[in-house]
């Protein structure tokens, strides 16, 4: 029982987005130079900040997923008890108020301003047309807030936190597909779910790929490698979104993946 609960929480986490912003942002911290230690540092805070807005997304929508037919939410079809997501919430969200400041008082705050738009995103905002702010401003933080954890605090170049937004917000319109028709029977009205599928697929791959270009030009001379590679990340953005819902959020993760892999190439601190 203990076994298949834990199980249940970890899928309540929305472990693919977690995992992956996680290691974005410890990637980011790796190549733009901080110690051992404040890898780990950036990895447990961005990793609890994104448990704390996975479990909470799921435990403030159980209402609605129940009533939306949700079979993949293991509060609505695995018995999963609201108070033990309730309490992992919880856990990991004054976990990561002490670990995000590990990095600085600036980084900090600009690491715990971005779960907040998470939770402003799971409270209310994604119901409106604005359900797209949160992951733009929380996206721009988020890299900023790594740069702003190294050695001088510099602030950081603005192509990142533009880049990040982009990326952000793309991700957004991808990650909603799959939901559009239960969102419709709950009466979920967020922007993407007021365009409808053509119009989330076309915003998806217009912002996934601004996100792309300002990431790859935004450091300045690019190498001809880089500009091979915002090109194929293009394709990859055009042919991805033409997938299956559940697909095209996969491949919107995994240009978002080699977007960070070109910023921590071109490296993550001002000129």
């Amino acid at each position: 029982m203990a076994g298949g609960r834990i199980v249940a929480l970890v899928r309540a986490c929305h472990p693919e987005p977690t995992v992956a912003v996680t290691l974005f942002a410890t990637a980011l911290a790796a190549a733009g130079g901080r110690t051992r230690a404040g890898v780990v540092a950036v990895a447990t805070a961005v990793g609890t900040g994104q448990l704390s807005v996975g479990w909470g997304n799921d435990l403030v929508d159980r209402g609605r997923d129940a009533a939306g037919g949700r079979t993949d939410k293991p509060i609505v079809v695995d018995g999963l008890a609201p108070g033990t997501v309730a309490g992992a919430t919880a856990a990991a969200l004054v976990a990561c108020v002490p670990l995000s400041f590990l990095s600085g008082g600036r980084a900090g705050s600009a690491h715990l301003a971005a779960v907040a738009g998470g939770w402003a995103y799971n409270l209310g905002l994604k119901a409106t047309p604005l359900s797209v702010a949160p992951y733009a401003v929380s996206f721009a933080l988020l890299p900023a807030s790594v740069v702003l954890g190294l050695p001088g605090h510099p602030t950081p170049p603005w192509w990142l936190p533009l880049a990040g937004a982009l990326l952000g917000s793309g991700a957004h319109f991808a990650n909603v597909l799959p939901d559009l028709d239960a969102d419709a029977r709950t009466g979920v009205r967020g922007l993407p779910q007021r365009l409808g599928p053509a119009g989330v697929r076309a915003s998806a791959a217009l912002l996934l790929a601004a996100g792309s270009v300002v990431a790859v030009l935004g450091p300045g001379d690019p190498r001809g490698w880089q500009v091979g590679a915002l090109a194929a990340v293009s394709g990859l953005t055009g042919l991805g979104l033409r997938l299956g819902d559940r697909q095209a959020f996969r491949a919107a993760m995994a240009v978002a993946a080699i977007d960070v892999a070109l910023v921590a190439a071109a490296g993550t601190r001002p000129a």
